[in-house]
């Protein structure tokens, strides 16, 4: 009896240092990506800080000799030949006039989509679903061809509504994402809705919107940084260096200061900080939204 006690007792004990070894393996595995992820961060910010001749000297170390912002201060002040603004400060400015009405538009068309998809039974809704998946799986690049020519022929490009009118009416994969979210909402609730007298559009607003909060603030973040990364759909439709948006303008700025390190890197830091406040202030709607969102077909 004493003797199985103790055999109990050592696969206990034993079976608790393999979990311990087990977690301890799995955060290393996580320090490990951490660490790889955050490098070249922890580089471009140590380089954002640094004078032009600590920066283009060579020789490597993550704490600079001298602080300067030095770099920050060119990239803010930079302006293009003939230009009234800042290039990073105009290109801010044309980007947030494009991409806002963009993602609002395409976040409520896209939602509406969605809850149509999800609980509204209409003639030929399977079919309109498989094509709308079928396009998602289409590869963007195959398309560009086709919409420039098309563009060009009523005579869009050199504007910015190839860029804005598109994604004002929501994109597919907006819709389907919405679509799984309110598929996850009991139908019950529409049910006694229109009992008391609520037509569909009353139910999206009143019931389904504040429901879907945190799948709509996801899918507004996705929505507007892809418009904010966005940097082929302007680099073949924009002509007017005045309308160019941030990434572009990030472009035009990396070829003046190829050889001034410190200021490019400032420069990416001041681009990538809108994206990054987004983010922290809304990370935990956005994880929400993921997560809650299920993949039914």
């Amino acid at each position: 009896m004493i003797r199985q006690r103790n055999d109990n007792l050592k696969l206990v004990k034993r079976t608790k240092i393999i979990r311990l070894l087990s977690k301890l393996s799995i955060y290393a595995v996580l320090v490990v990506f951490a660490i790889w992820i955050l490098l070249p961060f922890t580089i471009i910010i140590s380089t954002s800080i640094r004078t032009w001749q600590e920066a283009n000297s060579l020789g490597f170390k993550f704490i600079p000799k001298k602080f300067s912002i030095e770099g920050y201060i060119n990239a803010l002040t930079f302006k293009s030949f003939a230009s009234t603004l800042p290039l990073l400060l105009r290109g801010f400015i044309n980007t947030f006039i494009f991409v806002v009405p963009t993602t609002i538009l395409g976040l409520l068309f896209s939602s509406i989509s969605g809850y149509a998809y999800a609980k509204i039974d209409f003639k030929g809704k399977k079919t309109l679903f498989t094509i709308m998946i079928i396009t998602m799986l289409i590869p963007g690049t195959v398309m560009v061809a086709p919409s420039y020519v098309m563009y060009d022929t009523i005579r869009w490009t050199g504007t910015p509504l190839p860029i804005i009118v598109p994604g004002m009416f929501g994109a597919a994969a907006a819709t389907f994402f919405m679509r799984q979210y309110y598929t996850g909402i009991p139908t019950d609730l529409v049910d006694a809705a229109k009992l008391d007298g609520m037509n569909h559009i009353k139910i999206f607003f009143h019931i389904m919107v504040p429901l879907s909060k945190p799948a709509l603030i996801a899918q507004g973040i996705l929505g507007f940084m892809g418009g904010y990364n966005d940097y082929f759909a302007p680099y073949i439709y924009l002509q007017d260096p005045e309308q160019y948006t941030v990434q572009i303008a990030l472009r035009n700025f990396a070829g003046t200061y190829a050889a001034e390190i410190n200021t490019l890197m400032a420069g990416s830091i001041i681009v990538l900080l809108p994206a990054l406040i987004i983010y922290i202030f809304a990370q935990r709607y956005f994880i929400e939204g993921i997560v809650t969102t299920g993949m039914k077909l």
